[in-house]
């Protein structure tokens, strides 16, 4: 893949993460939970899997290279 191929699809990925993002600024920690409740709530099933899964998957590599130091 060429350079500026790779910095197409780098920049339309970009695009897509600032689409998918939802953002907001709590006021404290109640306001971040429900918000947080709010937000999953409106995921669909796929999504909510898709994140655990994601989770599951950071955690592994952090105790894999744990275990490397």
């Amino acid at each position: 893949m060429e350079t500026s191929d790779k910095l197409a699809a780098i920049r339309l990925r970009s695009a897509q993460r600032r689409d998918r993002i939802h953002a907001h600024r709590a006021t404290g920690h109640a306001d971040a939970e429900r918000w947080d409740l709010m937000y999953w709530q409106d995921q669909g099933p796929e999504a909510r899997l898709s994140a655990l899964v994601a989770i599951h998957e950071d955690v592994h590599k952090v105790e894999l290279a744990r275990r490397k130091v």
